[in-house]
């Protein structure tokens, strides 16, 4: 992501894998400043609800009603939120990133807080749940999506984590937006006790697991504040990274660990790791033409076979009347500013198949030494 070098030293100080009884306020001060790689808060929303919630047939709503969610007016959320979010800047690297989910009850203030105390936010994500709670009542759209907020320590700060390939292969090869589609917590993976909710606002693994593989990297340090039953523990260790929860309800403490001890760990690096391809050695398009991976002449069509060009001799590709590199020529097909055109050209095959020339530039470095 930058070419600032990555903090990854692991502080001895750190109560790794493990989650800590108590109130976040007086447990993150304990910890080692400029020691987490990524910190996901879900807070409290301070959903400010009055009244019971009741379906048309008469049941109740399980709504938010917990002693936790509940401030006496928007100035003490205010100062809990700063406080917290103080702490936590307090103990992130210069490379760290701070993840923060909120509803409209909360999340601008928080942005706003966030703004204030000198985080850079680099991205808001929209979660859209396919299965959202209807508005009973009728008065309003139906509330179906929550944001995210993303934002690493300070506009200064560099060479902090995007896995940027890997969300891309999550998202079938395609860029991933900032618009996820993931349902909410039901079924098994819900915690139940005595036929309840467990916890009130569980998130589905899916979301968290977006957040900690797009974040970070093997053997990093996640931190939650509000841990609640867990689900940022269990798919950090999933994913081969440390984590550090913070909860004061002893009662999801239990819930936790229990979670997270039945949570199996994976080891194998390889498979944890999507390498990058901006991190692999630069290969030229002009390279794969002197070495004779494609020839003077060759057709390069795009996807769809609409687009034919032509490799010239010093590697630039010919278009009807136009000239440039695969870059410019794509560009120029598809009336873009910009194109890549490692993604966007194809060659054919002995068997008639197109093949992309990113795929041929990867076999060249392979075959060159180069990996």
């Amino acid at each position: 992501m930058s070419s600032v070098k990555r903090e990854e030293t692991i502080s001895a100080d750190l109560p790794l894998n493990q989650v800590l009884l108590g109130d976040c306020l007086e447990v993150l001060p304990k910890l080692p400043p400029h020691s987490i790689d990524l910190i996901f808060a879900d807070p409290p929303y301070n959903l400010q609800l009055r009244q019971e919630l009741w379906r048309p047939n008469q049941t109740p709503v399980a709504g938010v009603n917990d002693e936790w969610d509940r401030f006496a007016n928007f100035d003490d959320y205010d100062a809990f939120t700063t406080q917290w979010l103080s702490a936590c800047r307090r103990v992130l690297k210069e490379t760290g990133t701070l993840w923060v989910i909120g509803s409209y009850h909360n999340i601008y203030r928080v942005g706003k807080i966030m703004m204030d105390l000198g985080f850079w936010i680099l991205n808001d994500v929209i979660w859209h749940k396919t299965n959202p709670m209807p508005n009973f009542r009728g008065a309003r759209f139906q509330n179906a999506t929550e944001i995210l907020l993303w934002a690493k320590r300070s506009r200064e700060a560099r060479g902090y984590t995007f896995q940027y390939q890997a969300m891309k292969n999550l998202n079938e090869g395609k860029q991933m937006q900032n618009v996820w589609h993931l349902p909410l917590c039901t079924g098994a993976e819900r915690l139940r006790t005595e036929g309840k909710k467990a916890h009130s606002t569980q998130k589905p693994q899916a979301l968290l697991y977006r957040v900690i593989l797009a974040s970070s990297r093997p053997g990093d340090v996640v931190l939650d504040p509000f841990f609640g039953t867990g689900t940022t523990g269990v798919v950090a260790k999933r994913l081969g990274r440390h984590f550090i929860g913070i909860e004061r309800d002893p009662e999801y403490v239990r819930l936790a660990w229990e979670r997270l001890t039945n949570t199996p760990a994976c080891d194998d690096r390889e498979l944890l790791i999507t390498p990058s391809k901006r991190a692999a050695p630069r290969v030229a398009f002009g390279q794969l033409v002197e070495a004779g991976y494609l020839s003077v002449g060759t057709s390069l069509y795009s996807q769809d076979r609409k687009i034919v060009a032509y490799v010239k001799a010093d590697s630039l590709l010919k278009w009807g009347d136009k000239e440039g590199s695969i870059h410019q020529i794509a560009a120029a097909a598809e009336g873009k500013p910009a194109c890549n055109g490692w993604e966007y050209w194809h060659y054919e095959n002995e068997n008639g198949e197109l093949i992309s020339i990113d795929a041929l530039r990867a076999r060249y470095r392979a075959e060159s030494g180069l990996e």
